[in-house]
């Protein structure tokens, strides 16, 4: 499974998740999803917009877990 975690990046970087949305162009709702790991999908534009945004890599924030997407 696929895993979000947003959390530590923002910390270092001191930005908020208010900030971060507004900065990518998306909703606090659409990041909040994102965050929770309710999101069935990202775009490509929003991954880039993310590592922009914080200077960091996709794997600083997103990991793989064995397990079922829909095992919960």
């Amino acid at each position: 499974m696929i895993k979000i975690d947003l959390t530590n990046v923002l910390k270092k970087r001191n930005m908020t998740s208010k900030e971060l949305a507004e900065r990518i162009g998306i909703t606090e709702a659409n990041l909040s999803i994102l965050r929770s790991g309710k999101a069935k999908a990202i775009r490509f534009s929003t991954l880039n917009a993310i590592c922009k945004v914080l200077n960091c890599l996709p794997g600083d924030f997103i990991t793989y877990e064995e397990g079922d997407l829909y095992e919960e």
